[in-house]
Order: structure tokens, then sequence, then C-alpha cells
């Protein structure tokens, strides 16, 4: 595996491979590599000839208040994790590197609607701050394939709006969330719960799995649901930034054409938030792909 820190490194290092006939993947991360990320590679290697991992802590996604400093940054130990999983290459750029002008200059890339609900509406600005830097990822590698975590829904619907409206030619590939024994969804941020709000923790996705089961079983007043959920995770010991019930292929409210619901939810344990979903096809013969897996 080889580890580049330049653009212009990176791009002769990609074009070799791509002259010798490679077909290109890419899995971009911001490090502290767990399970989930790891399988992100597997994926990019079944379907590709040369996989590039990006390890970068975007400050452009951050807001005033949120975790930047504190973020982990394991990079000797993300490098074992990639070398033995046989990643390609591993793009690792600095701040100054991504943002040569600062960050205060650089143009940003916005995805309208779709980042004003959930997410978008709690963290101001975050969707355009990770519209922006994968699009300079995007064309720095310039793949063939990105591979995508299925955990951070409304991002990963953010950046295939993006690939669409831009016209991107890059097939955006999802991986079916990775969770914990306990059901807990893998991430990074997990390593800022304690051991008590560990063992909490594994209940956001129980209670989005309960009203799952409720709306599987024709319970159909959503609004109800959502309040109970909330309820449910106060209650748990969770501050919850919002569960909602959307459609899963628009984020929408739900309509009567709706084919596949997900429910989505952010709950702040102690000091650590943490986002999960889960979905369900209301029309059985669909093929949903993704939406199968949750």
């Amino acid at each position: 595996m080889q580890t580049l820190t330049s653009v212009d490194a990176l791009r002769r290092a990609v074009n070799k491979a791509r002259k010798a006939g490679k077909t290109i993947g890419f899995v971009p991360t911001m490090g502290n590599l767990h399970e989930g990320h790891l399988q992100l590679l597997r994926r990019a290697k079944h379907l590709t000839d040369c996989v590039v991992v990006s390890i970068f802590v975007n400050p452009l996604q951050f807001g005033a208040n949120e975790d930047l400093d504190a973020y982990p940054r394991t990079l000797a130990s993300d490098k074992e994790k990639l070398f033995a999983e046989g990643a390609n290459f591993l793009f690792a750029p600095s701040v100054d590197e991504m943002y040569p002008e600062g960050m205060q200059p650089q143009t940003r890339v916005s995805v309208p609607r779709i980042t004003d609900t959930l997410c978008g509406a709690v963290r101001p600005g975050h969707f355009t701050g990770v519209a922006t830097v994968v699009s300079k990822l995007f064309n720095m590698v310039q793949p063939d394939v990105a591979v995508f975590g299925e955990k951070d829904f409304q991002q990963l619907m953010v950046i295939r709006k993006m690939v669409s409206d831009l016209c991107m030619p890059i097939d955006v590939v999802s991986v079916a969330t990775v969770r914990e024994t306990d059901g807990l969804a893998m991430s990074s941020r997990n390593n800022f719960l304690s051991s008590k709000e560990r063992r909490v923790a594994p209940r956001l996705h129980r209670i989005l799995q309960d009203y799952r089961e409720a709306i599987a079983n024709g319970f159909d007043d959503y609004q109800h649901l959502e309040k109970h959920a909330l309820e449910d995770l106060l209650l748990t010991g969770f501050q919850p930034d919002y569960v909602s019930i959307r459609d899963a292929e628009t984020l929408d409210p739900i309509t009567p054409d709706t084919e596949a619901i997900v429910i989505l939810a952010a709950a702040r344990l102690g000091r650590t938030r943490l986002i999960d979903n889960v979905t369900l096809t209301l029309n059985p013969s669909a093929d949903w792909g993704m939406l199968a897996t949750n």
C-alpha cells in the first residue's frame, strides 16, 4: 500500500493504474477505522481493481460547537488495518492540501432541499461541508465506484443526488450498516461513550426496530409513532434531536405511493451524538437493493 499526501502524487498514482486498464474504487473516510469502514473497503475491492481510501477529518463539515478537535485521529493503526485488507493507496492530505487558500474563500457545493431536514436542520452547513469535500475528493481520485455506508442514510442520499445532478460518472454503492453484537451501529464516535453510556447505546437501535415492527403490523399513524419513539428515547436516557419516518427513496413524508420507509433517529447520549436508521419495504415484490438489508 502506498501512502500519498499530495493531490499531484495521488493523480499520478491513479492515472498510472488507470492506464494499466484498472478500474478505480474509492472509500472516503475520516479515519479511526473500524469494521464498518473495512467492509466498505472489501466491497470496493470486490467491484474494482484498484482501491483508494482517503483519511481526512474535514473541518468544513463541523459546526462551531462540535467535536472537530476531539475527533479521534489514529493514522498509524489505520494504516495497519488498510495494509492488512489490501488497499492499494491511502490518501491522507493535510488541511492545507485540501484547502490551500483556506476554508473561507473555498467554493462550496450545496445540495438543495434534501439537506434542509433531519441532520441538515440540526447541523446547519454540515451537508454543504460534506458535499464540498466529497466533490473535491471525487475530482482528485476520479473513481469508477465510490462506496458509502448506510448508517449515514441522509448523507448517502445527498451524495447520490450530487453525483446525479452534477453528471459525475461515478457509481455510488452502499453497504449495510455494520453493528456490534448488541446492535449498536459501529461509529468512530462510539469511542466517546462512557462504560455506562455504552450499555445504554444499543437501545437506540432496538427502539427503531420496535417501531418498524409496529408499521409492519399495520400501524400507520406515523406522527403518533414518532412522538412515542421520542418519549421512549428520553425515558431511556437519550436527548433526541429527532425521530422521523420518511419515504426511503426521497426522504419526503410518507404518501400513499410510498413503497419503502426509513425510520431515522439522531440522539445524544452524554456528549456523544449517535445516528441510526432502519428500513421497511411496503411492497415485498419490489427490488429495493440497499433497503432490504437494514
